[in-house]
């Protein structure tokens, strides 16, 4: 039997030391070198992923199993930076500005909370903590999403899973999609007919739940993604038996709205997420906190998307249409009834 054929095994210890790592690392828009630099760390361990970088700074991983492929299919995608401080211009005198979308009345009262990286700065909170299963983090958003692609990456890699997929890792979306937005400018995701996943933590709102798994999330704030491949990762994690959630996260616009834009096939992924962009009760700057269960799905889910991707995705909307034509057929005899009265 061929190995590569089986389901690949995900090592939850290592999720753990491969999100330490990530969130261990300062970051702010346009100022994500040691994220970048840590994620690329991680994956030149893994023989089958080759990496580069666009004009922009973006980060491109590119897995290829041993076994040919037609191409990628799809394209996973989680962005570097967190709303952070930083300095328009590089003397040590000029005035921090914040960039995010954190409310100024949170801004004015936490003005003592924050640590300074050289030229940016982040709130003074914990860079990672594993307690009660959760995970805390200053920066939750998005380096989790990041954790992920390269835990996905790695995952792929040591089974040699047949086909190929890329991780993107962008810069700059807290001030609205910069990386994004360069990226699907390019055109060579839409030209090679790559579906891009959008990866976040996105604020946690009913029904979603933290805990209850990973959410297959329909639309964000602003737009709704492609039916098609929302229907895709639904059927995917159903037939993996992975425990998962279909919301509509309306707390914040992600990625995938971007690169719909641009006319990039999209769809998104998520998890729930506390004290979004570090907002906590009463006016209070926290650590950010996601499940550490719905990590650990949500890694599985995407592991079994990109493997599903090498072998073909069939129709998913075939056993729905099944079930409503079956539903149908009792009533084939009134079709030719005309019930309406002559004239």
């Amino acid at each position: 039997m061929d190995t590569r054929t089986l389901a690949p095994t995900v090592d939850k210890e290592r999720l753990s030391a491969i999100a330490q790592t990530i969130l261990r690392e300062p970051t702010a828009p346009f100022h994500e070198t040691l994220v970048r630099q840590a994620v690329a760390g991680l994956l030149q361990a893994c023989p089958r992923v080759t990496l580069r970088e666009d004009d922009f700074g973006n980060l491109i991983a590119h897995y290829r199993g041993s076994a040919p492929a037609a191409g990628a299919r799809y394209a996973f995608c989680a962005h570097m930076d967190h709303p952070g401080w930083v300095r328009p211009e590089p003397a040590e005198d000029a005035p921090w500005k914040f960039l995010g979308g954190v409310p100024a009345d949170y801004l004015e009262a936490n003005r003592e909370r924050v640590r300074e990286f050289d030229d940016f700065a982040m709130w003074n909170l914990p860079d990672c903590e594993w307690r009660d299963g959760r995970i805390y983090s200053r920066a939750c958003d998005d380096l989790i999403g990041c954790a992920v692609i390269v835990a996905v990456l790695e995952t792929l890699s040591h089974a040699d899973v047949p086909g190929e997929c890329y991780g993107l890792f962008t810069r700059a979306e807290e001030v609205g999609f910069a990386g994004a937005v360069e990226m699907a400018r390019d055109g060579w995701l839409r030209e090679a007919g790559v579906t891009v996943i959008s990866l976040e933590t996105s604020s946690e709102r009913p029904p979603a739940k933290m805990g209850d798994g990973p959410i297959v999330r329909v639309g964000d704030k602003t737009s709704v993604f492609d039916a098609t491949v929302t229907a895709e990762l639904t059927a995917t994690a159903t037939a993996a038996g992975i425990p998962f959630q279909r919301c509509l996260m309306s707390g914040g616009t992600c990625e995938a709205t971007a690169f719909r834009l641009y006319g990039v096939r999209c769809g998104a992924l998520c998890v729930a997420l506390g004290n979004y962009h570090n907002c906590g009760p009463d006016r209070r700057i926290e650590a950010e906190y996601v499940s550490q269960s719905d990590y650990a799905g949500l890694v599985e889910l995407c592991v079994q998307i990109a493997r599903r991707g090498a072998t073909g995705v069939p129709d998913p909307d075939a056993e729905l249409r099944r079930a409503v034509e079956n539903r149908l057929q009792p009533y084939q005899p009134y079709h030719r009834r005309d019930r309406r009265l002559a004239s």
